[in-house]
């Protein structure tokens, strides 16, 4: 059975590929935020979080007729996004060079409050934010931007085993500063 779907802004991206202004302004609009949160989950930087993303849409543009259509648009601009992120942090660094990381997370209480959930989850922002460049990349690639080991290693020009080690120690420094973080809590409020 052949099912022939259509992507709900195709009419848009075409009126993109036509050079229609309008069109790439409400392409911008139900993208910019989910670019800029990718982009910022990488640099870790706003400035050039914001920098990364017009740039981003720049090159979409300029590049659409590339886009096949197989895909969402939006995972299409999501890689453009990070692999331009990427290129930033190699411009940065002058190489990227990831350790190998990995991440647990601790698990959250069944009858956690609503509160002690948005603790939690700035916890582990705060804790990411303190991770070196290269973890925080992988953490944030895997985790937040749910690409798996696969994709990753693509992305990174890493292999598959690599990609895995990587976020294996990632996660362990994460765990560790969330543990430091913690620690140092309880000393500040005794």
């Amino acid at each position: 059975m052949e099912h022939n779907l259509k992507y709900i802004h195709q009419d848009l991206v075409e009126g993109c590929k036509q050079g229609d202004r309008k069109a790439q302004f409400k392409i911008y609009k139900l993208y910019y935020k989910a670019m800029f949160n990718t982009s910022l989950r990488i640099l870790n930087d706003t400035a050039e979080a914001e920098d990364n993303m017009q740039e981003s849409f720049l090159d979409a543009f300029r590049k659409i007729e590339y886009y096949s259509g197989e895909g969402t648009f939006g995972s299409w601009l999501k890689r453009i996004v990070v692999n331009n992120a990427l290129d930033t942090l190699r411009k940065r660094r002058d190489q990227i060079s990831i350790d190998d990381a990995g991440i647990d997370i601790p698990e959250e209480e069944d009858q956690a409050s609503e509160e002690e959930i948005q603790l939690q989850v700035q916890e582990i922002k705060t804790a990411i934010n303190q991770l070196p460049e290269e973890y925080r990349v992988i953490i944030s690639l895997y985790l937040l931007e749910g690409y798996d080991h696969e994709e990753i290693s693509e992305i990174l020009n890493i292999s598959y085993n690599n990609s895995r080690t990587r976020f294996s120690r990632a996660r362990q420094r994460l765990l560790e500063i969330i543990s430091k973080n913690r620690l140092t809590k309880e000393i500040n409020y005794n």
